[in-house]
């Protein structure tokens, strides 16, 4: 599927409000109950930011997959959450505010780490004299553009104008599951003549990292003693994965379609692996817990 301006336009533009969705549920005083214990936090973002993409070039050497299958999963693998995350820890009665402050903390320290992560794999994947790599200064500038600035945005107009903000929140919410499945449908049907191909190069690989980053997030999360709701929060964080971002890398700046397949795979199966996490939260949580 070839790059065209409802892409390479419209992405960036449906991504910026998305992340403003994300800022709308911030608070400057959320930051201040997370540093009072901010053990959660750290091992959230230390497995998001690092230990998820080394995770993602494992399977890859592990099941084989030529270079831009791998490329693709570490991509997706270097994302962090979403507003999505943020509701699936909310239906799962998980920690909420965590949930949020992993987000933004994530997609913050994504705008250095994520051109790295792409960059090492192409150069890994492809060689060093292989004509495609991905442009950092123009990746940073994006990064911060779409998701620095939309997220202070959403925070002042939640702190102007609370009640708005609230009403706003679940409608950006709505509009971010909307585009992530409006792309998938499109990216599917441009690759129509080799779905089949690439969901079986694909498939396999998206599920192992799903899978492997939610027993991590629950692993890792019970190990340093954080608590059941902290625990699911850390694990929905892992699992459920900001698509949009991978998919804007894929197509708007290293303009492949086909590295975008691990993306696009991963963002339908992370849903089933979220309402294992709602199921297993409803009955492991009591409601008077949230």
């Amino acid at each position: 599927m070839e790059t065209s301006p409802l892409i390479s336009i419209g992405l960036p533009i449906s991504l910026f409000i998305i992340m403003v969705g994300i800022g709308l549920t911030l608070t400057l005083k959320d930051f201040g109950q997370v540093t009072m214990n901010p053990k959660g936090m750290i091992v959230g973002t230390v497995a998001q930011i690092l230990v998820m993409p080394l995770v993602a070039f494992a399977i890859a050497l592990i099941l084989g997959l030529g270079p831009a299958m791998a490329v693709g999963l570490v991509i997706i693998a270097a994302c962090p959450g979403g507003t999505t995350s943020n509701l699936f820890v909310l239906l799962s009665r998980g920690h909420i505010a965590l949930s949020i402050l992993l987000t933004v903390s994530a997609s913050l320290i994504t705008i250095v780490s994520l051109p790295f992560f792409t960059n090492y794999a192409l150069q890994m994947y492809f060689g060093e004299g292989a004509d495609v790599s991905l442009p950092v200064g123009k990746t940073i500038a994006m990064l911060v553009v779409i998701v620095l600035l939309p997220v202070s945005i959403g925070m002042f107009i939640r702190t102007r104008m609370p009640e708005r903000a609230k009403k706003a929140e679940g409608v950006v919410s709505i509009f971010g599951g909307i585009v992530l499945l409006v792309l998938i449908i499109a990216l599917m049907w441009g690759a129509r003549d080799r779905l089949l191909e690439l969901l079986t190069q694909a498939g396999p690989a998206a599920f192992l990292l799903n899978l492997v980053g939610v027993c991590l997030g629950l692993a890792s999360s019970r190990l340093v003693g954080l608590s059941q709701r902290e625990s699911l929060a850390v694990a929905v964080e892992l699992g459920i994965k900001n698509g949009t971002i991978a998919l804007m890398v894929t197509l708007t700046l290293l303009e492949s379609s086909e590295m975008s397949i691990p993306a696009v795979v991963y963002s339908v199966l992370m849903y089933g692996f979220g309402f294992l996490l709602i199921l297993a939260g409803r009955r492991l949580v009591p409601a008077a817990a949230q």
